[in-house]
């Protein structure tokens, strides 16, 4: 008689009963469905409790300096050289604010996929635990992907917050872009999930972040329009989602977005965070199913 012990890892993507067709749009169904993905992200957000207080702190103390340095103080600089007008007649401070939203997002996003995601592969086991439950694949994956994704919700209303306070927000369609930010942060945590999961070392997160998070920070409108860069960098810049997810939270702070490029922007985060899901997806079985 086949084990039916609470043990054995457990795929509710491919799992079969008697009678059952493995991929059923029924199987899916229950495979996608919301209780095992909630039943996950209701440890991650208990584990949270212990250390919410410092992370809701940085918060609202990165935008602060963030904004207080480099939109105030570096922005007096910039406005007053700006001969050639090349941000419009917008103050610095509130052309950055929303690339910094972005690239927030786009940080706590990684930040949230690369070492925990590691952790609950290698070190503290947490996936293990869950596929023990029984949880499968798909709900450890989908549960912890919502996890980031109130992590980077926590860091945007902290940033907006403090934005408008400061007067780098004026209008109300900066709320808008919260929902941008969720996007992004998916398109970005997804596949770095799918990496992290197939790590053995962190050395691996050491070039992601040298070679991949930096320079996009750095170089994808974050700080300055793209088309200030060479003629040869500013494609590279413009197929990363970050310089997408920058352009539509600009655009709704500081108006001026039109719905056709709009949708472009959006289709293009949205494809980012489902192939990295899929791709991610195949990562966590392989390593974690016989």
């Amino acid at each position: 008689m086949p084990s039916t012990s609470p043990s054995a890892p457990v795929d509710t993507l491919t799992a079969r009963g008697p009678g059952a067709d493995r991929w059923s749009f029924a199987r899916l169904g229950s495979a996608v469905g919301l209780r095992g993905p909630l039943r996950a992200f209701g440890y991650w957000l208990v584990s949270y409790r212990r250390t919410w207080r410092g992370t809701v702190v940085s918060s609202f103390l990165s935008p602060l300096l963030y904004l207080g340095a480099m939109g105030f103080g570096l922005g007096t600089l910039v406005d007053g050289n700006d001969a050639g007008g090349r941000l419009d007649g917008v103050p610095y401070a509130a052309f950055l604010a929303p690339g910094v939203l972005a690239a927030t997002a786009m940080q706590t996003a990684v930040g949230e996929s690369t070492y925990p995601v590691m952790g609950a592969m290698k070190w503290h086991r947490q996936y293990h635990a869950m596929l023990a439950a029984p949880l499968g694949v798909v709900d450890l994956l989908l549960g912890h992907l919502a996890f980031v994704l109130f992590r980077v919700l926590v860091s945007a209303v902290g940033f907006v917050l403090v934005g408008a306070v400061l007067g780098a927000f004026t209008s109300p369609w900066v709320l808008a872009a919260i929902p941008v930010t969720l996007l992004c942060g998916a398109a970005h945590a997804s596949p770095v999930m799918a990496y992290a999961v197939r790590q053995e070392g962190d050395g691996g997160f050491t070039v992601l972040f040298r070679f991949g998070l930096v320079p996009m920070f750095l170089f994808a409108g974050t700080f300055f329009p793209v088309d200030q860069l060479p003629a040869v960098l500013r494609p590279l810049a413009w197929a990363t989602p970050l310089w997408h997810a920058t352009t539509l939270c600009r655009g709704l702070s500081l108006g001026g977005l039109d719905a056709l490029p709009a949708a472009g922007h959006l289709g293009y985060l949205a494809l980012w965070a489902a192939a990295g899901l899929w791709l991610a997806l195949r990562c966590y079985r392989r390593r974690l199913l016989p």
